[in-house]
């Protein structure tokens, strides 16, 4: 979690800096500025999730040295695990603060035309982000293990793009399902990456 606040510092300081040395009267201009903020905070978030698999292997290594047999008591995939909850529950909390510091008033949300589903899918959209990191970690720890590139790209790309998605707002259709399809398929992702597999599901189902 403070890996991820450290990044979003960072995000934020570079789009500040970025807005006081333009045309503030530009709109056009500020909107592709917050575009490109949002962009830099999603690259620098995956950078410092790999600083955080670095930092994390180096301690692996360390905790296997003083163990009894040789063995780190934590597997990478419980690492990845809990590395990507982290991000996702402080992302999420920073998501939704503001919208329910909002939700107190004064005034009433869709009062003036605005779309009255404002707090309900603001609340599925940080779910989704919070189950996003999660599986975005498992598969990133594993594709940095692995030395599989070809898989730390598409975890970038499909950050990029969930985040993208949301300047579509309030245009909810629009974000909220693509947005809801990339989790699914992050999510079937992770789960044959941690080791899942169809077997394991059905002895789940039966209770074996």
């Amino acid at each position: 979690a403070f890996f991820w606040l450290v990044s979003l510092l960072l995000a934020s300081l570079i789009w500040f800096i970025s807005v006081h040395l333009s045309d503030q009267e530009d709109s056009k201009l500020q909107y592709s500025l917050l575009v490109f903020g949002a962009a830099v905070s999603v690259l620098l978030q995956e950078v410092f999730r790999f600083a955080y698999f670095k930092l994390l292997k180096k301690a692996d290594e360390g905790l296997a040295m003083i163990s009894e047999d040789g063995q780190s008591p934590i597997s990478l995939k419980q690492m990845a695990y809990v590395s990507g909850l982290s991000f996702g529950i402080i992302s999420g909390v920073f998501s939704v603060i503001n919208i329910l510091a909002d939700s107190i008033g004064p005034g009433i949300v869709g009062i003036h035309g605005d779309s009255p589903y404002y707090f309900i899918t603001s609340a599925f959209l940080t779910m989704a982000v919070v189950f996003l990191h999660t599986f975005w970690g498992v598969i990133f720890f594993d594709a940095c293990e692995k030395r599989r590139y070809w898989c730390l790209g598409l975890v970038v790309a499909s950050h990029l793009i969930t985040s993208g998605l949301t300047f579509l707002n309030p245009w909810y259709e629009a974000s909220l399902v693509p947005i809801y399809i990339i989790t699914v398929c992050m999510g079937v992702w992770a789960f044959f990456t941690a080791g899942g597999s169809f077997r394991n599901i059905l002895k789940c189902l039966s209770c074996k």
